[in-house]
């Protein structure tokens, strides 16, 4: 495998492009700095990063620096970061914090004891294509125990469990021999962090960490579904407000933050909030639009020689994500489509490639949003029916049952692609499925969470992006409709009919 004389190593076209050149150039990865990973190395390197091994390479670094600040302060240089959340919503991570109820202080500035909070890690990882954050919890989870640790001091914190989907038993392992380490080098415990340090608050602040296994629901993905998993219930989503930051867990405040997101948190403490919006993009849909600033984990699978996961600035078009790191299309096809981050998040037409890989990309691609940024793609030999009964499929299994729309609505849906596929519909079958699909959802009004919106986007855009395959498969529809020839005559004429 060539590698770039700077530690970037040459694309498979034998170039380097300039926006991968660019992060070479501003010190290489940050997130996988310590995970071997295409381009900047050799992924065959890879192995899990101890306690020791990670502290002498810069680790807890930023948490020795967000512990010499206040709470406010640390929270303030995240927002200054704009750091969006990596999970799929991109809601801005540090204004997502200050939702938390304030504090009162005493004339001294003192600030009232906080009661109970709880940080909520998203580990879940359960939407189809995507497996970034299996990459970080794989090799190296003590960033994300850095990042734990950042947001519980910020947030005011003492409680944190991370989320973990019921099918990652080797990544729920690395993770808890992590937590093992860093509770007997003092990191979390009851003397406080850092083995008790001072902080800018005044005193020590202590933390606990504890892993939770799901038991492999989809919907538990949604916030507030992993909040009634963690109490031990059906993973049924909540109804809102009251919101997770105000009456949460335990009905406590609580964060919910992704994996991903708190493995951003350690670089942003240590080099500033200002340091990471100089990586990524502004948005282009104007000044009042969060950028999409920092790197960003993107999983690339399907029709590619040269699927994983890499780690890229954001605004990266997806045309040079495949091309230049995956290798291109398989066997020298051509690029029919791809869904961009998460099957919930629509799809990418044919005309679309060149789409950048930000968080304007709903807007301005019909698609839902940048959703994990994990794209699936398809070549052009891909039956774009098949894709859309697939994902259809999949929806209806994964409905909690808990909102009739989404509940009754996904099975319709599966029924009318299953049926379209098998050339067994008529063109009404069509309008009929357009239908549901805009009829379900938390956007229509008619869901309590975004599953149904997921299912509804999907289907829609592979739909109205690739009309003609759907139109090939079924049947004419003739509609019988009376015609008056005349003041007097009566006869019927059948659309379609002859004569």
């Amino acid at each position: 495998m060539p590698f770039h004389p700077n530690g970037l190593t040459s694309a498979p076209s034998g170039k380097v492009n300039p926006r991968l050149d660019a992060l070479a150039h501003a010190g290489g990865p940050i997130l996988t700095k310590r995970i071997p990973s295409w381009p900047y190395a050799d992924p065959k390197d890879r192995h899990v990063v101890s306690y020791d091994e990670y502290v002498k390479t810069a680790g807890y670094v930023g948490l020795r620096k967000a512990i010499a600040l206040k709470p406010d302060a640390v929270t303030e240089e995240v927002k200054k970061s704009v750091l969006r959340g990596r999970g799929g919503a991109g809601f801005p991570t540090g204004l997502k914090w200050t939702f938390l109820p304030k504090l009162a202080t005493d004339d001294q500035g003192r600030e009232a004891d906080p009661g109970v909070r709880y940080l909520a890690i998203n580990a879940d990882e359960s939407e189809p294509g995507t497996f970034k954050d299996r990459l970080l919890m794989d090799f190296d989870p003590h960033l994300l125990l850095e990042g734990i640790a950042i947001c519980a001091y910020a947030c005011r914190i003492s409680r944190a469990y991370i989320f973990i989907r019921g099918e990652y038993h080797h990544q729920a392992h690395v993770l808890e021999e992590a937590i093992k380490e860093a509770y007997a080098h003092g990191i979390f415990g009851p003397r406080g962090l850092l083995n008790g340090a001072d902080t800018a608050r005044g005193g020590p602040w202590a933390v606990e960490c504890h892993v939770h296994r799901g038991a492999g629901a989809y919907i538990c993905g949604e916030e507030t579904g992993l909040l009634e998993a963690l109490e031990g219930k059906r993973g049924w989503p909540r109804i809102k407000p009251p919101f997770p930051a105000v009456k949460g867990l335990f009905g406590r405040p609580t964060i919910i933050n992704n994996v991903e997101t708190l493995a951003h948190l350690p670089s942003i403490i240590e080099f500033g909030g200002e340091w990471f919006t100089k990586h990524g993009s502004p948005s282009t849909l104007g000044p009042n639009v969060p950028g999409s600033f920092g790197t960003k984990l993107m999983g690339v699978s399907g029709h590619v020689n040269r699927p994983g996961c890499f780690e890229l600035e954001l605004g990266v078009p997806l045309r040079v994500l495949v091309e230049e790191l995956c290798g291109g299309i398989r066997k020298g096809r051509k690029f029919k489509g791809a869904i961009a981050g998460g099957v919930s998040m629509g799809i990418l037409g044919p005309d679309q490639y060149d789409a950048e890989m930000d968080f304007d990309i709903g807007r301005k691609y019909n698609v839902l949003g940048l959703g994990t940024a994990c794209p699936t793609v398809f070549d052009d030999q891909t039956d774009m029916v098949a894709v859309a009964r697939n994902i259809s499929r999949f929806f209806k299994h994964e409905s909690c049952g808990q909102c009739t729309p989404c509940r009754e609505g996904s099975g319709w849906l599966f029924q009318l692609m299953s049926r379209i596929e098998e050339g067994n519909a008529k063109t009404k079958d069509l309008d009929l499925a357009l239908e549901i699909a805009t009829s379900m959802g938390s956007m229509p009004g008619t869901t309590i969470c975004g599953l149904a919106d997921g299912n509804n986007w999907a289907v829609r855009t592979i739909m109205n992006k690739y009309w003609s395959e759907f139109e090939k498969k079924v049947k004419p529809t003739f509609v019988p409709v009376k015609v008056s020839i005349g003041a007097n005559a009566k006869r019927a004429v059948s659309a379609g009919a002859n004569g």
